[in-house]
């Protein structure tokens, strides 16, 4: 077995980003001051983001290979099968690079227990510390979750662990015909539809943007994040001559897809509000929205 090489993804801090934005500390602290803020608080958190880092880094077996890599740059960043990848940050920055994964294990580090949900950076950095340290990927133990992909007729495909969103760039009125499945009709169920765009669902994603849509429709049951299924959900479709508003909600199974077939000048589609991170979909072409192929596997 190849060397194992540990991957710190992190993402910039506020200070450093009010650093790069104001040029020196005391401008950003006048900026801050002059809205009613301290900008002791950034420095906390950079500071706690910081030390985790740092308690990471030592951690790391001397025999490992070890590199790192902000948020900004994981489009460029080639990953290996090798690879241990070590999110340290928000649950959001876990769901940001299982995108670009194919099995790597991953291990969420909360630099601010208590300040995050933690639902996905599950681990204190000094628990962390504690699982590199003893140098046996085999002790990796992980929980898979499902993921989500969308993938336009021309082959671009798109992944996600939360959800994908398909509709237009600033969510304006789409126009687009949907197939769901149905029990009924061998082919699926179709509809053109006039909507602010739809989303298709993981169950990590059934606690986030998803659970809002499904509570205001009356609190459908969603998946749970390793349930091989998908909820989806059509937002304010507009009932007109033309365009219905009956097929707007439902469950994808293993197997089933949802299909779209763009009917206006272009729509985008973008996982886990990653909007600069998109496909772009021209009239006529379809997008096929089902689960993924590529399980998030999360250590425990």
């Amino acid at each position: 077995m190849a060397t194992p090489r540990i991957v710190i993804v992190h993402r910039r801090t506020e200070l450093q980003e009010l650093l790069d934005r104001h040029a020196t500390r005391g401008q950003a602290e006048f900026f801050l001051r002059s809205r009613g803020r301290s900008i002791q608080d950034a420095q906390d958190r950079h500071d706690r983001l910081t030390s985790a880092l740092a308690t990471i880094r030592a951690a790391v077996p001397s025999d490992w290979r070890q590199a790192e890599v902000e948020r900004a740059d994981l489009s460029r960043f080639l990953l290996t099968a090798e690879d241990i990848i070590a999110v340290v940050g928000q649950d959001g920055l876990v769901a940001n690079v299982a995108k670009y994964l194919n099995g790597q294990p991953v291990i969420g580090i909360d630099p601010e227990p208590g300040a995050n949900p933690g639902i996905l950076v599950r681990h204190t950095p000094s628990a962390a510390a504690a699982l590199l340290g003893a140098g046996d990927v085999g002790r990796l133990r992980c929980q898979s979750l499902t993921t989500v992909t969308a993938t336009l007729d021309d082959g671009q495909q798109l992944s996600a662990l939360n959800e994908v969103f398909v509709g237009h760039a600033s969510h304006q009125s789409a126009k687009y015909s949907i197939t769901a499945p149905s029990f009924t009709q061998p082919g699926g169920q179709t509809e053109r539809q006039s909507s602010s765009g739809l989303i298709v669902s993981t169950g990590t994603g059934a606690t986030g943007w998803c659970a809002s849509i499904a509570l205001e429709r009356g609190g459908r049951a969603l998946p749970s994040p390793t349930d091989p299924r998908l909820a989806w959900f059509v937002r304010e479709a507009w009932p007109s001559p033309v365009t219905g508003a009956s097929l707007t909600e439902g469950i994808l199974e293993t197997g089933e897809a949802l299909r779209i077939t763009v009917a206006s000048d272009q729509l985008v589609v973008f996982g886990d509000g990653m909007e600069d991170d998109r496909l772009t979909a021209s009239w006529g072409q379809e997008i096929t929205v089902q689960l993924g192929q590529r399980p998030l596997r999360l250590v425990v």
